[in-house]
Parts: C-alpha cells; sequence; structure tokens
C-alpha cells in the first residue's frame, strides 16, 4: 500500500464529513422553523445530498481504499485514528453499498418529508394522513435488510445501526429480566399511593422564565455556549453540525415545568458529549458518540442520576423558586423533590418517570419486532399500540396523538433506535457505580454544585474517544464487566424506596 491510499481515504472522509455537516444543519433548520412551503423542496435537496454521501462512501475507490487498508500487515502501521476510522467505516461500506443509490435517495425524500407529515398528523390526531408514509417506510426497510442480509432475526440488522454488536437475543433477556423488577417496584408504589398531589403545581410557567432556567442550567452542567445553542421545536432533539456547533432544541409546556427542564437537561447530556469528544478527531467520522445506547446513557444520567437527584436541588432549587415564587416559595425542598420524582404510569413516553420509562421502550421494542418479524402490519399499530400499553403499563390512550403518532423516530426511518433509550438507562446505572467508586463524595460535589468533576470524569472515561472504541468495549474498560442490568434495579428500588418510605 501506498501513502497515497491512505492520504486518499483520508481525503474522501472529510468530503463526507462536509456533506454530512451540510445536510445536518439543512434537517436541523427543517424541524426548527422553516417555511412549511419549503418543506417539499427542502426534503428534495436534502434527498441529493444524502444520495451524494451515499455515492461517495460506497463507491468503486472507496471500496479499494478500504480493502487495501484492511490487510493485515497494513493495518498493523496505521495509527489507532487510522485504523479505527477503516474499522467503522468498512462496516458501513460493507452495509451500505448493497444499497442502489436510486433507492437511497427516494428514502431519504420519503424520511423527510413524512415528518413534517407525522407534525401535521400528531396535531391534528389522524393517522391515516400518516399511514400511507409509513407503510412505504416500513417497506423500504424491509428492502433494506433483504440487501444487508442478517443473522437471526431480522430486526438484528437494524438494532446493530444504533448499537453495534447488540441483538434481539440479548434485550429479549436484559429486558425480561428489567420487568420482572420494575412491575413489582411500580405495583408497590401505586399501593403506597401518592406523596404529593402533582395537581398542586399545575400552573401557567412563562415562556420567558423557562428559557432562563434552561440557559442557567445547561451553563450549570458545563454546556459551552460559544460552541452552541438553545432552540424550540415540537419534540427535542440534539444535533451535531461540527465539533463546535453543538445544538439543542425543547419543547416547552407553559403548565408544567418538568418537561422543559427535564428535557433541556437531558439533551445537554447529548451534547456534553459530543463537546467532549477529542478535537484530534475532527473531520473524521469518529468525531460523534460511539452508539445511540451510550449517548443516551449520557443524557439519562444527566437528566435523572443528576437532575432528579436531593443534591443537585439542595444546590438549584432557589433558582426555581426565585423564578417562579407564587408556585415554590413556600414548597418545602423535599415536597419538589417528591413532585419530580413522582411515579404513575402516563401515556407519553417523554414526561414518564424514571421507573415506568422503561416499559414504554418495551412497548415500542415489541411493535418494531413484530413489524419485521411480518407479524404485525402497519395499519394495526394504532390499536396494537393500546393493547401493549394496557398489558405493560394499566393505561390506555383515547387517541392516536397521545398514542402510535407521540413520537417522531418512525418518521425519519429510526427502527431499532428505541431500545437505545432503554440501553442508555442500563449503561448509566453501571457507569455511576463505577463514578461513585472513584468519586467517594459524589453526593457532597453535587450539593455544593461541583457537577464539573463529573463532567471531566466522564469526558475522560468516554467522551474523549468518540467512535474510536466500540460500546461493549467501553462499558468492560470503564466498569471492569460486561452490561448487567442489575445496577438499574439496585438503584431504582434504592431511590424510590426511600421516596415512597417502601
Amino acid at each position: 500500500m501506498s501513502n497515497k491510499t491512505l492520504e486518499s481515504f483520508r481525503e474522501r472522509i472529510q468530503e463526507l464529513v462536509y456533506l454530512r455537516e451540510a445536510l445536518s444543519l439543512m434537517e436541523w433548520d427543517l424541524r426548527t422553523g422553516a417555511p412549511k412551503k419549503g418543506h417539499q423542496l427542502r426534503a428534495e435537496a436534502i434527498g441529493y445530498l444524502a444520495s451524494r454521501h451515499h455515492e461517495l462512501s460506497t463507491s468503486a475507490e472507496m471500496g479499494e481504499w478500504l480493502e487495501a487498508l484492511s490487510e493485515p500487515n497494513v493495518l498493523k502501521t496505521l495509527s489507532d485514528i487510522d485504523r479505527a476510522l477503516v474499522r467503522v467505516e468498512k462496516k458501513q461500506f460493507d452495509r451500505m453499498h448493497k444499497i442502489p443509490s436510486k433507492l437511497m435517495h427516494e428514502y431519504q425524500i420519503l424520511v423527510s418529508t413524512a415528518e413534517s407529515v407525522w407534525e401535521d398528523a400528531k396535531a391534528q390526531n389522524d393517522f391515516p394522513m400518516f399511514l400511507p408514509y409509513l407503510e412505504k417506510i416500513v417497506a423500504i426497510q424491509k428492502q433494506f435488510i433483504d440487501y444487508w442480509g442478517y443473522e437471526g432475526h431480522p430486526y438484528n440488522t437494524l438494532l446493530d445501526q444504533y448499537e453495534p454488536g447488540m441483538t434481539v437475543e440479548h434485550l429479549d433477556t436484559l429486558f425480561g429480566d428489567l420487568r420482572s423488577h420494575l412491575v413489582p417496584l411500580v405495583h408497590a408504589i401505586a399501593e403506597k399511593g401518592l406523596q404529593v398531589d402533582p395537581t398542586t403545581f399545575v400552573h401557567q410557567y412563562s415562556l420567558d422564565k423557562q428559557q432562563e432556567l434552561n440557559r442557567l442550567f445547561l451553563q450549570g452542567m458545563g454546556y459551552d455556549f460559544a460552541a452552541g445553542r438553545i432552540d424550540t421545536t415540537v419534540h427535542p432533539f440534539q444535533t451535531t453540525i461540527n465539533r463546535y456547533d453543538v445544538r439543542v432544541t425543547t419543547h416547552y409546556n407553559l403548565d408544567d415545568l418538568r418537561e422543559t427542564l427535564f428535557g433541556t437537561i437531558h439533551e445537554g447530556g447529548h451534547a456534553l458529549y459530543e463537546q467532549g469528544i477529542s478535537r484530534d478527531l475532527i473531520g473524521t467520522s469518529l468525531s460523534e458518540g460511539t452508539s445511540m445506547g451510550i449517548h443516551e446513557s449520557q443524557s439519562r444520567f444527566w437528566e435523572n442520576m443528576i437532575g432528579r437527584s436531593l443534591p443537585f436541588w439542595e444546590h438549584n432549587y432557589d433558582l426555581v423558586q426565585k423564578a417562579f415564587p407564587s408556585v415554590f416559595a413556600n414548597v418545602p425542598l423535599h415536597d419538589f423533590y417528591r413532585w419530580i420524582n413522582h411515579v404513575e404510569p402516563s401515556l407519553i413516553r417523554t414526561e414518564a418517570d424514571e421507573v415506568t420509562y422503561n416499559l414504554h421502550i418495551m412497548v415500542r421494542y415489541e411493535l418494531e419486532k413484530g413489524l419485521f418479524s411480518g407479524t404485525y402490519a402497519v395499519a394495526d399499530l394504532p390499536q396494537l399500540w393500546r393493547e401493549k400499553m394496557k398489558d405493560c403499563l394499566g393505561v390506555v390512550p383515547e387517541d392516536d396523538a397521545t398514542g402510535v403518532l407521540q413520537d417522531v423516530h418512525w418518521a425519519g426511518g429510526s427502527f431499532g433506535y428505541f431500545p437505545s433509550y432503554a440501553l442508555g438507562n442500563l449503561y448509566a446505572a453501571q457507569f455511576q457505580h463505577t463514578l461513585r467508586k472513584a468519586i467517594p463524595d459524589l453526593d457532597e460535589q453535587v450539593r455544593t454544585g461541583n457537577v464539573h468533576v463529573i463532567r471531566e470524569w466522564l469526558r475522560t472515561q468516554i467522551h474523549q474517544y468518540g467512535k474510536m472504541q466500540e460500546p461493549a468495549e467501553i462499558v468492560m474498560r470503564v466498569t471492569g464487566e460486561p452490561l448487567s442490568g442489575a445496577y438499574l434495579v439496585e438503584y431504582l428500588r434504592d431511590k424510590y424506596r426511600a421516596i415512597y418510605k417502601l
């Protein structure tokens, strides 16, 4: 292999990074305020750039470069970054070069259009409006699976896109064990009854004050506003334009402060991950989180294990009291703490408490498995959703806006993504267990506002590596053992037994 091969390969990767940046910016704009009439033309532009990205990443010369660089005698001469880059790009090439460019172009236009249709369908509670788009997305995803091939369950190849190495067989075991512990805990809490009546805190929370609080909490976490921004959208998300442009969005609920506050902290956790990736990885496809499960571990850790902890609010409660004195001035901290950790089966995933949240994910997981095994039809999803919500959580949505239409993910074709949320909780609990051993006075550090020690530990242990290491490798290196559900079960039992005095 000549040096020219590596040089050409790296130049192509840089070109792909530039295209991905343009696509990310266009997609962010589409979801944060692009004029409605411009959506279709924007979708076509996104489709073109995505097709170009696909063509360049799956070209014959890319295949030749990867083949040459993957030779064992060559691979061992490469730097750690280049070796990881070859590994990541070869896996992507082996998958994506099997997809015809024309089909990829059609698919990208479809999902960009479908996200806009989903917004209208949700607002109008009109699943039939969205149905033909979702049916076509699922049909094309099935074509992708046929092109890619799979081992075991067809859904495995979709899971692997978001969580490398994860399988239905492994998830069934993890989720089955987790559910066996969560359901009795939910029942025990329900039997105990309310600790604080949530309706006590129903209030009109001004938009300006919520926005001010969001900025304060993001700054407190260490989010760099000089390399990011916060905007408003229907469904909160974080997106990386480049290493120095990491954006978050949030949705404002004027009746319930918790939705906006914890949604923003959640997206801030994602953003800290992206802002913490080593600068050495700029210009490569390694400069992003290694998997959606590890990414969710960061957002769920900040949202719940820090953001809903008592030490965090011992330091920060006065900020909320000053912002909304008519509501909280005379509310004791422990009542506020019980309110933000109130457990009750609910319809909306993004508003779910820690204990019931994973049951929402299991509903979606079962539906996705069924769609791709051929057991379920897309048209049957609304009724199946109601049945599984009743089975898992004991609640049934009265309409599709609070049921099958509540999440944007399927509109974007993100099948295989939802399990990442529950995996993120599992990873987060296991990381926290190790973090507490590394920082024995963790609660005192949080109580005094010194959360930067946490951010730096996460940056050192996880963030800086980007995609250089795979999820299983990170978990083993950081915690010394494979992923286990035991730490999440222990964390939830200890926390909520104390809150509900079980």
